[in-house]
């Protein structure tokens, strides 16, 4: 794909030192810091080094990334060594993608109170998926599954969501079988959706209850438990969307599937068409409205608000295993489930060497240079000078 001409550091560099000064006072330590990392990154403030073509003597600087996971230019690589990982587990059955949702009313909590009620959501899903599983009346096995947050939609407004694939069957009880789902069907909908709302507005209240729950601004009155309860009333009787899509085509849809997912930033960088006038333009799909493919135009400070809602708390995961891809036995758990499927154990691929240059690992992975020449596309870029940090570039106003 070809590099993109308009970059989300684009924005911040031209208007995220305004963002400051008016918003300073509600920004949070992660949020600023994403800021700057997104503006430094690949300038000349990290460094890098000077390469130069060995054919027809081109020359460019390569500035060092700022590696945030915030960051849209910054997750190629981190992508491609997670995704190498997984393939060694995938496991020759149907998968199938289940996605539970949290309502709007509880979507306000979440920003308010994201390290809390992201951990109750990945809780309440784990249990509905695990619990609702081991029924007999459905599957009665040990399911395994990874779950991947996101808290975005298209138009880039807070909608918080887990994306789970999960193979479509599991261990027996007794672990001398694998019980295999129906080909096209994982798990009724409607018992997931009653069962992880009932888990999770349990769980919040005990939360609330424990006083661990914070609330600011307009929210400020929840702190009250009779209004915190009407609150949610709304919410209780209502169904909660949890969506199973049809399964995957087969195992390299998953592979596919996970390595567009699982380190995806709220907007990528390719979707942005313009910046001019202080607003931004950018292409997002409208999903009520026949999946249509349109642009939507926002000012760069309702933008760039936007784009800070999804920062995570520092140290938050937001990639997790469970069941029999459960980190701490995934490697035994899975040579029984391929034991019982009746085929080979894989073997563990050997971890590339710790000094191994990232170019090299990322062609390694994807099969796509970054040393080769983009002038004469024969000769390959070499290193022929370090370039140490400078200072942060300024800001760039907006002149248009």
């Amino acid at each position: 794909m070809d590099r993109p001409k308009l970059e989300v550091a684009d924005i911040f560099r031209r208007y995220g030192e305004a963002y400051r000064q008016e918003h300073g006072a509600s920004l949070s330590t992660a949020q600023r810091h994403v800021m700057t990392a997104i503006e430094v990154c690949r300038t000349a403030a990290l460094g890098g080094h000077l390469e130069r073509c060995d054919s027809c003597s081109f020359e460019r600087p390569a500035y060092d990334s700022c590696r945030n996971r915030h960051c849209p230019k910054c997750q190629s690589l981190a992508r491609a060594e997670w995704v190498e990982k997984r393939k060694a587990e995938i496991l020759p059955t149907p998968y199938f993608h289940v996605v539970f949702t949290l309502p709007e009313p509880i979507a306000a909590l979440a920003y308010q109170n994201k390290d809390l009620v992201y951990g109750i959501l990945f809780r309440a899903t784990v249990e509905t998926l695990s619990t609702i599983a081991a029924d007999p009346e459905h599957l009665g096995a040990e399911i395994g599954f990874f779950a991947v947050l996101h808290t975005w939609g298209q138009n880039l407004l807070f909608h918080p969501h887990l994306h789970c694939v999960v193979p479509g069957g599991g261990i027996s009880p007794d672990g001398s079988r694998w019980i295999p789902c129906h080909p096209r069907f994982f798990l009724p909908v409607r018992v997931l959706s009653r069962f992880f709302r009932r888990l999770f507005l349990t769980y919040l209240q005990e939360a609330f209850d424990a006083g661990k729950l914070k609330f600011f601004s307009s929210l400020e009155c929840l702190r009250d438990p009779q209004v915190f309860r009407r609150h949610l009333d709304p919410v209780r009787h209502v169904k909660w969307v949890v969506y199973a899509k049809a399964p995957f085509a087969g195992p390299q849809q998953v592979v596919d599937y996970v390595g567009r997912y699982t380190h995806r930033v709220a907007i990528s960088n390719h979707r942005i068409v313009e910046i001019e006038d202080g607003q931004v333009k950018f292409q997002w799909r409208d999903y009520r409205d026949n999946n249509q493919q349109k642009i939507m135009t926002l000012s760069a400070e309702e933008f760039i608000r936007r784009f800070l809602l999804h920062v995570l708390p520092g140290g938050f995961h937001r990639i997790r295993y469970y069941g029999f891809l459960g980190n701490r036995y995934r490697k035994q758990k899975l040579d029984h489930c391929r034991q019982l499927l009746g085929i080979t154990p894989n073997e563990s691929p050997s971890p590339p060497p710790p000094c191994q240059d990232y170019r090299d690992r990322y062609e390694k992975l994807t099969g796509h240079s970054l040393r080769q020449c983009p002038v004469c596309h024969c000769g390959r870029m070499i290193t022929v000078k370090l370039l140490a940090k400078g200072r942060s570039p300024p800001a760039i106003p907006d002149t248009s």
